[in-house]
């Protein structure tokens, strides 16, 4: 997670606790005008409409007191859907013999993308099996993630 969204996450993240949900994480994409502040909230007993609404009042009072982006942007809350995004390492383990995309910083072997199957965690490596092939995988050098939606 880049230094910019944990810090947002931290800011954000008890006010999203207040209303009874938790916060998995934060995607903030710039794009000048078009930018997109992105949260990512769940519940055990799932999100809805009225969930996204609180939670994106709760967090648009404290975006406009504290100012942390300078640029305009839209505020986005959403549930994780099928494909839910994997911020930590506790997400991750929570999906282990899923079948997972992840993207990485930095290449490994001259390719960033990997969609497989993540088999273990090992000392904070991902072991991910992809075309019959095992790689291990940094979790500090993952960029972005998330599980492969299983409509079985």
């Amino acid at each position: 997670m880049a230094k910019f969204e944990h810090k947002l996450t931290e800011m954000l993240r008890p006010a999203v606790e207040e209303v009874g949900k938790e916060l998995l994480g934060i995607e903030f994409v710039s794009a000048g005008k078009h930018s997109v502040l992105r949260l990512f909230i769940d519940h055990e007993n799932g999100i809805n409409v009225d969930d996204c609404a609180e939670v994106s009042r709760q967090v648009g009072a404290i975006l406009d007191v504290e100012d942390p982006i300078s640029t305009e942007y839209s505020l986005e809350v959403s549930s994780p859907g099928l494909d839910r995004p994997l911020f930590t390492i506790e997400h991750y383990q929570a999906v282990i013999g899923e079948t997972v995309n992840i993207k990485l910083s930095l290449p490994l072997n001259g390719r960033r993308k990997f969609k497989g199957k993540l088999n273990a965690i090992e000392n904070d490596n991902l072991i991910v099996t992809v075309d019959g092939e095992e790689f291990e995988l940094v979790f500090s050098n993952v960029d972005k993630g998330n599980l492969v939606a299983n409509l079985k």
